[in-house]
């Protein structure tokens, strides 16, 4: 049996996309909205901390440590590369990092002023291709990085991937069985262009499968 030290975080998750890499984080105040909401009414947040975990091998990197005011929240894996989200409460700032494994630090690939969002509500990376989105309460879907997109979607969509010019979505019914659908919108008006029966699921190797 192998003793891996993360001093402290035990729940570890693969990293879409790879099959090498996991990844675990602690969460002290919450998910990223609840960290910014205590933030906002004026508590004190407690940073929180990360780890990358490299198999077979087993080695655990710790590729931020952050200051006070500092969550991070879930990384991504794009073309070979572990790609962290970072938000800086007091600075008001958002920072896409790119995670270096030689060193096992950090450079900055994207800061971004926390104003350009509403709130950090499902804000998150996807990695098909690399990019900032958020999930609005309202059924609105944004995408805030590289570029700006907003999408009016159904109760329960959430985006899957980006092919093109066509954009993937899942959304799921209970009606009263539950089922799943995949839907195909065209990415420069939002326009839905057609609808699947069947449930995505992405397998280590970052191949989608339709499971119909």
């Amino acid at each position: 049996m192998k003793r891996i030290i993360t001093n402290g975080i035990t729940d570890l998750e693969p990293l879409a996309g790879s099959s090498e890499w996991y990844w675990g984080a602690d969460y002290a105040s919450g998910d990223l909205y609840e960290a910014e909401e205590l933030f906002r009414s004026g508590h004190p947040i407690d940073k929180n901390r990360l780890v990358l975990v490299r198999c077979p091998e087993g080695t655990v990197y710790e590729p931020v440590r952050t200051k006070s005011g500092q969550y991070l929240g879930r990384p991504v894996y794009h073309d070979g590369q572990v790609v962290l989200l970072l938000v800086d409460f007091p600075q008001e700032e958002i920072h896409i990092l790119i995670f270096r494994e030689t060193d096992g630090t950090t450079e900055p690939l994207a800061v971004l002023p926390l104003s350009i969002v509403e709130d950090c509500y499902n804000l998150m990376l996807e990695a098909s291709p690399l990019m900032l989105t958020r999930s609005a309460h309202d059924n609105q879907f944004q995408i805030i990085w590289p570029e700006r997109r907003d999408f009016a979607i159904e109760d329960h969509e959430f985006f899957e991937f980006l092919e093109g010019n066509r954009l993937y979505t899942s959304v799921w019914y209970e009606d009263p069985d539950y089922r799943e659908e995949l839907l195909v919108r065209d990415y420069n008006t939002g326009e839905l262009l057609d609808r699947v029966p069947g449930s995505l699921r992405q397998i280590p190797d970052g191949q989608d499968w339709l499971l119909v």
